[in-house]
């Protein structure tokens, strides 16, 4: 099967996909969510003229000029208006958010006014007609769009939904991922290794990824390297539901790499399995049934840069967000060799030198070395033939972090 260009593998990887149907979650578990449906007010906010400030309700043609002496004629606290109506000279003590009394039409900020005693004040600067007064529907009206389709509910979007009333949103599935690691050399964290084991840490990554984009995700544990045990794993993450089923591991060509038997056994409809880019070449992706399965490498730096470029914003599209990757214009800090067919990802630290990004990718760019990649901010990306670059060329790079 010929290598896969990555541009192509991603629009093959991304077709069909589209935001997950909607659910119903109280407003408590709505945090983060994307909206499936625009939010309506169900009531005017705010529902009277209120209050923006402690002060005095008052007329305005009373208080037009300063001095002005004032009766108090009562009290409207936050919750429980006054029942009365201001007449000519009088006015109400009132406080932030209450409503206006009939017949105010503005409020004097307490600061300006003097209390005479005896139930009269004075006031002591001229205060304008509507100064102070909060108008009905001012935030918004009964009917009105407050929050559209597609929104990412952060903290001043879920006030808004309570503010409307809404007491629950309907909100894009999360997709689940199901996470199956494989192979008999793998234990994990915290464990004693055999002479011939090591740790399995891919999935931490690749969950981590998931998360990162609305996802849930299912660690199914690790398969040992015998097909009964895989398809096991798999026929747990069918039964789970799971919207996309990540393999680590096994999805190469050697004797023991099984996950592509395994998954085409139970009806996986192949699409590609090699693809043009280092690290990740033997990267597999197909569809059983509505699942979409992505076959990783078993390398964890392979697996995490494929994670970044093809299961982030596949997932990012089943939960309804948008997602691009964020690649920058560079220099090169260092010289780099010629490229051959594949596209490279190259870990570098990227820095700004007098507003300019200088990337330096490290000398060894072992896929199995996780300590590059976290310290790594950003990968250089040579396309496929790109000639031999002197330090200074200019060079794309995506950024990590």
């Amino acid at each position: 099967m010929a290598l896969v260009p990555v541009a192509e593998a991603l629009e093959r990887l991304l077709q069909g996909a589209a935001a997950l149907p909607g659910e119903s979650v109280p407003l408590s578990d709505a945090a983060g969510r994307v909206l499936a449906e625009s939010v309506v007010a169900l009531r005017t906010q705010p529902p009277f003229n209120a209050s923006a400030m402690d002060g005095y309700a008052a007329r305005s043609a009373d208080v037009a000029s300063a001095p002005a002496r004032l009766s108090v004629i009562g009290m409207a606290p936050a919750g429980r208006g006054f029942a009365g109506a201001v007449g000519k000279g009088e006015a109400v003590r009132i406080f932030t958010g209450a409503p206006l009394p009939g017949g105010a039409d503005t409020v004097v900020i307490q600061e300006n006014v003097r209390d005479l005693g005896g139930g009269s004040v004075e006031v002591t600067e001229p205060t304008a007609q509507g100064r102070n007064v909060r108008r009905r529907g001012l935030d918004f009206g009964e009917g009105d769009t407050v929050l559209e389709k597609g929104r990412v509910l952060d903290p001043a979007a879920l006030s808004l939904a309570a503010s409307a009333n809404h007491p629950s949103l309907s909100v894009v599935r999360q997709p689940l991922v199901a996470i199956i690691a494989t192979g008999d050399e793998l234990l994990p964290p915290g464990s004693t290794l055999g002479p011939d084991q090591i740790i399995s840490s891919n999935a931490y990554g690749v969950a981590a990824v998931a998360q990162s984009v609305g996802a849930r995700a299912l660690d199914l544990g690790i398969a040992a390297d015998r097909q009964d045990a895989i398809a096991a794993l798999v026929g747990k993450a069918v039964e789970v539901g799971a919207d996309v089923i990540v393999t680590l591991g096994g999805a190469s060509v050697g004797d023991h790499d099984l996950i592509h038997d395994v998954l085409t056994g139970q009806g996986m409809k192949l699409d590609f399995w090699k693809i043009a880019m280092r690290p990740g070449k033997p990267l597999m992706f197909g569809r059983l049934g509505g699942i979409r399965c992505i076959g990783l490498p078993g390398n964890p730096v392979a697996s995490l840069v494929c994670s970044q470029l093809f299961l982030k914003p596949l997932l990012a599209r089943l939960g309804g967000r948008s997602f691009r990757q964020d690649i920058r214009a560079a220099r090169l800090g260092v010289p780099m060799r010629a490229n051959d067919l594949r596209q490279d990802y190259v870990r570098a630290v990227v820095r700004e030198d007098a507003g300019t990004l200088i990337a330096t990718p490290f000398g060894i760019q072992d896929s199995s070395m996780l300590r590059t990649l976290a310290d790594a901010n950003g990968l250089i990306v040579r396309e496929p033939f790109a000639p031999a670059a002197e330090a200074g060329a200019e060079c794309s790079v995506l950024m990590l972090r």
